[in-house]
């Protein structure tokens, strides 16, 4: 009897020790809480008017993403998120008002299939049409006396530049490099010694290119991945060699052809206007683009244009959405 009595106590108890482990295990944890939400999406789906409403209406407020294409003319152009309703987030959102607004809807972002990565080699003018941010380029082989000034103006409005560096540039002004790059701003690859990239070898272009991606490494610490070509001239294996490195061949949209000192307010002005979502506008430390720069970085800002980097510009990430989506 006392064997039977122990044997019958000590099933009963690793039962339960099992029943302890696995509740009590990570795995079975989150399965039992995904049931558990997806229940109770399920209950308030069929049984709450308010969240019934979210769930019919929300494809009306939904947008597909949108690939990265190459474009006949504007050549390689990144693609853009969708943006979805997240049904639960909204509810819980309108819930203390009980009724349905569109403006509390709250989105989550949604890639696209095909990115710039997935593209054949090909340069880039511009960024997605419907991404409301332009990005100030600013390509640095000469003008030190005009920098510091431009940094100022930029820290003062908060903006945030890519600054494409001739290689040779980099190694004569380190302590120039490391300002641009303390105050927060990227850093592109402007080939070495400021060539015609159009008339170079192949070998000479991978030289320029990589030996100027070792000199900002190992001044700077930074992997480019930005190339851009000097004076705007290359040929298809310059951007094919670009990739090769993990780079893409980044154009301009907008020229402030400040190289050639035009007044001030009216290179500011013609920038302004001709700037439009996606825009990558080319600057240069000169005298014209120092004075300038203020009145172009309020006046585009008053247009409804954000300001970023090229990264930030040429990425698929949404800034605004429709309805004042919230990101969480």
């Amino acid at each position: 009897m006392v064997k039977r009595f122990l044997l019958q106590w000590s099933t009963f108890l690793f039962i339960l020790l099992l029943t302890l482990i696995s509740t009590q295990n990570p795995i079975t944890s989150s399965y039992i809480y995904e049931l558990k939400s997806e229940a109770s999406v399920e209950a308030l789906s069929s049984k709450n008017p308010l969240y019934q409403e979210i769930s019919d209406r929300k494809t009306e407020f939904e947008v597909a993403a949108a690939d990265a294409v190459v474009d006949k003319v504007w050549k390689a152009i990144p693609g853009l998120n969708g943006l979805e309703v997240d049904e639960t987030a909204s509810y819980e959102k309108m819930k203390p008002g009980g009724v349905f607004d569109p403006k509390k809807l709250v989105y989550v972002q949604t890639r696209p299939k095909v990115s710039l990565d997935d593209l054949p080699p090909s340069p880039i003018f511009k960024g997605n049409p419907e991404k409301p941010m332009v990005s100030l380029m600013i390509n640095v082989a000469w003008g030190n006396e005009f920098l510091p000034g431009m940094l100022k103006t930029l820290k003062e409005h908060d903006v945030k530049s890519t600054f494409f560096l001739d290689g040779s540039w980099v190694k004569k002004n380190p302590k120039l490099a490391k300002m641009i790059v303390e105050e927060g701003h990227e850093i592109g690859n402007h080939a070495y010694s400021h060539p015609d990239m159009k008339q170079l070898s192949n070998d000479r272009i991978r030289e320029e290119l990589v030996k100027t991606n070792d000199i900002i490494d190992a001044t700077l610490g930074i992997k480019p991945h930005w190339f851009a070509p000097p004076s705007g001239s290359f040929r298809q294996d310059a951007v094919d060699i670009a990739s090769e490195l993990a780079m893409h061949t980044v154009m301009w949209t907008v020229d402030t052809i400040d190289w050639r000192n035009p007044p001030a307010d009216q290179m500011a002005l013609k920038i302004i206007e001709k700037s439009e979502a996606g825009s990558l506008v080319l600057m240069h430390p000169t005298a014209s683009a120092e004075e300038g720069l203020e009145q172009m970085i309020v006046g585009l800002k008053e247009k409804g244009l954000h300001l970023g980097t090229v990264s930030e510009t040429l990425s698929e990430e949404r800034i605004t959405g429709k309805q004042q989506q919230t990101w969480y």
